[in-house]
């Protein structure tokens, strides 16, 4: 594949490989995904793609500011009221498997192999969508604007980790549950995470 020339073929090139990863990470997880796995896809040399990422973790970071864009402006006009608030954001979490891979990997690993610029222009874009969905809740469940910041803070915080505890289909782990399941902590990522949620706006209204 020739190198792109003008910004648009250059974009255009940023895309594909975003794309690439993307595909690749629902169909493994993002940790399972090497910057050679996208290279082969997209049709390019590993050294090659450097000129459009940095890092392998610099793909998946833009990835993580495009799911939280993505979420927020689908929650957005979606949570109209308080009925049933908890499961509303729970499962269009739990709908978004690959958005909560790249929310528990941002932190561990994807911002910890960039560059401070690619770090600081990330977190910026991440915190006007946060700051877009706080407000949003702050209204929508009357809430307090700290209490939704915590709120949405802990549902994303929960969502990253409860996916990373809960079984994958096709993987050696969901074969082992199905043989055995006696050994399965039956983590469900959706019910999980709508009681947790349910727990923190039902005691956020106690103290208010």
């Amino acid at each position: 594949m020739q190198r792109a020339r003008s910004a648009e073929a250059k974009q255009q090139r940023e895309q594909a490989i975003l794309a690439a990863a993307r595909e690749l990470a629902v169909a493994r997880s993002v940790r399972e995904v090497t910057l050679t796995d996208v290279a082969a896809v997209v049709g390019m040399h590993t050294s090659a793609m450097l000129r459009y990422f940095e890092t392998r973790e610099q793909i998946f970071l833009a990835l993580t500011v495009e799911g939280w864009v993505e979420w927020s402006a689908w929650l957005r006009p979606n949570l109209t009221s308080d009925h049933d608030a908890a499961a509303v954001i729970a499962q269009s979490l739990a709908a978004r498997p690959l958005f909560c891979d790249l929310l528990a990997q941002a932190p561990m690993n994807l911002e910890r192999n960039v560059s401070l610029k690619s770090v600081y222009e990330s977190k910026v874009a991440i915190l006007e969508q946060v700051g877009l969905i706080t407000h949003h809740l702050e209204n929508v469940l009357d809430i307090t604007e700290q209490q939704a910041l915590d709120l949405a803070s802990t549902a994303t915080s929960m969502a990253g980790a409860l996916w990373q505890m809960s079984v994958k289909p096709g993987t050696m782990l969901a074969e082992l549950y199905t043989a055995h399941p006696e050994l399965r902590a039956g983590v469900e990522v959706g019910p999980w995470l709508s009681r947790i949620i349910a727990t923190m706006i039902d005691g956020m209204r106690h103290r208010n």
